[in-house]
C-alpha cells in the first residue's frame, strides 16, 4: 500500500541534497552519472518498495533507488530517477499495478 506519492520536475540543489543525504555512497556516485530531470517519490512498506521499484524500471527509463528513512523496518521512500516524461511513466504504471491489485 502506498503511504504517499509525489514527482517533483526541476529539483533544486537543495532539493537533491536532502534526497542523497538518505542514500549510500554508491548510489550517490551512480546517481551523478545520470540526466535527469525528475523524480518520483513513494513512500510505502518496504517489500511494497521492492516491488514498486520493479515496476518503474521495467515500465520506463527511470533508475530507483530506495532512500533511507526514520522507519526503515516498516515504512521507506522509493525515488526513482529520470526525464519527465520517464517518471510520470513510471509513476503511472505502479498507479496501475494498484487499481488492478484492487479489483
Amino acid at each position: 500500500m502506498i503511504s504517499d506519492k509525489k514527482i517533483i520536475n526541476n529539483p533544486t540543489p537543495a532539493c537533491l541534497d536532502m534526497i542523497t543525504r538518505r542514500m549510500s555512497p554508491g548510489e550517490r556516485a551512480q546517481l551523478e552519472k545520470l540526466k535527469f530531470n525528475a523524480v518520483g517519490l513513494i513512500q510505502a512498506n518496504v517489500a511494497s518498495i521492492f516491488y514498486y521499484g520493479d515496476i518503474v524500471a521495467k515500465a520506463s527509463n527511470v533508475v530507483p533507488f530506495e532512500i533511507m528513512g526514520n522507519c526503515p523496518t516498516s515504512i521507506t521512500t522509493l525515488a526513482f530517477f529520470g526525464e519527465t516524461s520517464a517518471v510520470q511513466t513510471a509513476m503511472r504504471a505502479v498507479e496501475q499495478k494498484v487499481r488492478d491489485s484492487h479489483e
